[in-house]
């Protein structure tokens, strides 16, 4: 960090900034507004006159803002003054927020969200290098664990919560909530992020670590392993209900029960992907096929239903750590890198629900999806052992520091989260 950014951040040296906490917030409100359509699914469905499939395609088509439109906006801002980038992004998703609960109509719903999800990617990219510089060598981990475990939150508490409100009014009402959460957070921007100088950052410089080629491999075992998980993750209220048997009221608490595992998970993995991260990645991918191909024969068991739901967040979130340290650890702290790495998550966030509902429109019924997944997560696996194997080394770093794994942002369920 130079003279300059000294001068104008009030960097402390130990603790978090509350600089920090906002964008931790911010991370949230932006993360639960990504996944909490996977929980509407069968009330906009309704709505709209549209079957569960193309329903499922609000969700591949925000993921599908964040992947192009992260990089773009990240190096469009690569030179403005930081605070004044995330104000103009938090904008344009509140923007998208209130279009999206005015929305009349399937067309409008969709370009509302692809509108929300253009300021996504930009947010994280540029919001984790702010992080880092308020926080200062001493609190630089724990800076990007609140930021980016803002996305974890989304999915333990943030969708569950979106389900329960569109239960009890609206699945406009969901949407409402975010723009006002949005609103708060806003307005924390605009109190508690300092200025700053404006940044040096080089647009060439930042495009030259995407020269690496295993930076290309670990972008595309990103986006495999997460198209696996939401595959699966995008149908599981049809599911819970369609198959399972379990009334509608009950699904925020199954997918309060999703959270938990995925809160477990993600802790586990930040404990043991530092030091084990090819073993983290083998363990955790399989369990991924197995869950998934057992969910799909079982569904039918509230039981083994629940269970699996919970495992399956645990599997989904422990491999986070070991599939994103990788494209930090290659290109350090680069703004546009981090968005790139937030992107090739999102490829899988567009394609897995993609996926999905193709096992839908085809009639093979709501269990799927989960099938499917375990395909898309053995063919994960698959090339994660291919690339350990034939390159030598494994396609992730043997030993990456504490404050590495915590750098990493966690997928759109993460990711991404």
């Amino acid at each position: 960090m130079n003279a300059t950014t000294q001068a104008h951040l009030p960097i402390q040296r130990a603790g978090i900034p509350r600089t920090v906490w906002v964008l931790g917030t911010t991370v949230f409100c932006i993360g639960t507004t990504e996944v909490m359509v996977a929980g509407l699914l069968p009330a906009l469905s309704r709505e709209f006159e549209v079957s569960i499939s193309t329903a499922g395609l609000l969700i591949s088509g925000f993921a599908l803002g964040v992947t192009i439109g992260g990089p773009v906006l990240t190096a469009a801002f690569l030179r403005a003054v930081r605070k004044i980038a995330l104000v103009i992004l938090l904008l344009v998703f509140i923007t998208g927020q209130v279009l999206s609960a005015l929305a009349q109509s399937y067309s409008v719903l969709m370009g509302s969200r692809i509108l929300s999800s253009l300021a996504m990617g930009a947010f994280f990219g540029i919001g984790a290098a702010l992080a880092v510089e308020v926080a200062g060598p001493a609190a630089r981990a724990k800076a990007m664990a609140v930021m980016f475990g803002g996305l974890t939150i989304a999915n333990v508490f943030g969708l569950p919560a979106a389900v329960l409100l569109e239960q009890q009014f609206s699945w406009r009402v969901s949407f409402w909530a975010i723009a006002i959460l949005g609103t708060v957070c806003l307005i924390g921007l605009l109190r508690y992020v300092p200025r700053g100088p404006r940044p040096s950052g080089n647009l060439r410089t930042e495009v030259s670590v995407f020269r690496n080629g295993r930076v290309w491999v670990a972008l595309g075992i990103n986006a495999l392993g997460q198209a696996a998980i939401f595959c699966t993750f995008s149908y599981l209220s049809p599911l819970f209900t369609n198959v399972s048997g379990f009334a509608a009221t009950t699904v925020p608490l199954l997918l309060l029960l999703f959270g938990v595992g995925c809160l477990i998970g993600i802790t586990m993995g930040g404990k043991y992907a530092d030091r084990y991260p090819l073993g983290n990645l083998y363990i955790g991918i399989a369990m991924l096929v197995v869950i998934l191909a057992t969910l799909s024969v079982t569904a039918s068991s509230k039981t083994t239903t629940a269970i699996a739901v919970f495992l399956f967040g645990v599997a989904a979130f422990g491999i986070n750590p070991a599939l994103g340290t990788r494209v930090m650890r290659e290109s350090g702290d680069a703004p546009l890198a981090a968005s790139v790495n937030t992107s090739s998550f999102n490829v899988g966030n567009t394609i897995g629900p993609w996926v999905g509902g193709l096992g839908l429109s085809a009639d093979l019924g709501y269990t799927s999806p989960a099938w499917l997944g375990s395909i898309l997560a053995a063919t994960c696996l698959a090339l994660v052992f291919a690339v350990a194997t034939f390159s030598g080394r494994p396609p992730l770093p043997q030993h990456d520091s504490a404050a590495q794994v915590a750098q990493s942002p966690s997928p759109p369920l993460g990711r991404e989260s």
